[in-house]
């Protein structure tokens, strides 16, 4: 009896053996299973932070695609699989409203921000920015860089600021229009422009430029970061992940970075 018990337990010790590590590696792959995040350019630092901080809490990872809005709305819209939907303005959330991609009991104003004109960090123009500013002349033979005038939020706010004032006729046609803004900031810092219109917040993680002036807050659009869950999101974790993007912690994060946050503190 006791030879017969000692060979079951044998037996069964092996078939644990067998089936644990499938068990464990099941378990692990649940566990690590990422909420995807799409997000604006301009948000790069302050949500890699954020998402870190997210890991060291709960142990779930972020997976991060940062582009221009326009672009990862497109993606949402043809399918991408996201679960968090995060724009530099309003009107490529509301694209993805209408086109019932987003869950709309779900969306939040989550960020504002400023736009500002750059230069290298040791050029020596100065500027002050208001109506018939002489934008032109500062450029001289160079460009002006912007993220895409038409599309992405950034450009089409600085369009706008330009318009407002008076100026965009006169450089219209030197315009170096950028995919996003951060490529936009990069032809700045690279020297490759002699100035560019970005956030302010972009031009504060850029050592290789500097601020010249801001633009009025009345000379276009209020810059505003809408965020949502996407209606193909499966993940369980991202309503959580969108809820502590309204918490304390993320608070602190998108202050320090310069940006104005709109949602209320959870």
């Amino acid at each position: 009896m006791r030879r017969f018990t000692t060979l079951a337990v044998l037996a069964l010790g092996a078939v644990v053996a067998q089936l644990l590590p499938g068990a464990i590696a099941a378990g692990r792959a649940e566990a690590a299973d990422p909420v995807t995040v799409f997000a604006a350019a301009s948000l790069k630092e302050s949500v890699e932070q954020i998402a870190s901080d997210w890991k060291a809490e709960t142990g779930n990872e972020i997976r991060l695609s940062f582009a221009g809005s326009s672009a990862l709305a497109k993606q949402i819209e043809e399918g991408a699989p996201a679960d968090v939907f995060i724009s530099a303005d309003l009107k490529w959330m509301d694209h993805l409203g209408k086109a019932g991609r987003i869950k709309p009991d779900t969306r939040i104003n989550l960020l504002g921000n400023r736009i500002v004109l750059v230069a290298p960090k040791d050029a020596t123009v100065t500027a002050t920015i208001a109506d018939d500013f002489p934008l032109a002349s500062l450029l001289g033979d160079g460009r002006l860089a912007m993220a895409n005038v038409d599309a992405v939020p950034a450009g089409t706010y600085g369009k706008a600021a330009l318009e407002t004032l008076g100026v965009w006729e006169s450089v219209k046609d030197k315009v170096a229009q950028a995919e996003n803004v951060r490529a936009a900031l990069l032809l700045v810092s690279r020297g490759e422009a002699p100035l560019g219109i970005v956030y302010e917040t972009d031009a504060r993680v850029d050592p290789g430029v500097k601020i010249i002036d801001r633009f009025p807050e009345a000379s276009h659009p209020a810059i505003v970061y809408p965020a949502a869950l996407t209606t193909d999101g499966k993940n369980a974790q991202a309503a959580a992940f969108l809820a502590y993007l309204q918490g304390p912690k993320a608070h602190a994060i998108f202050t320090e970075a310069g940006f104005s946050v709109l949602a209320k503190t959870n």
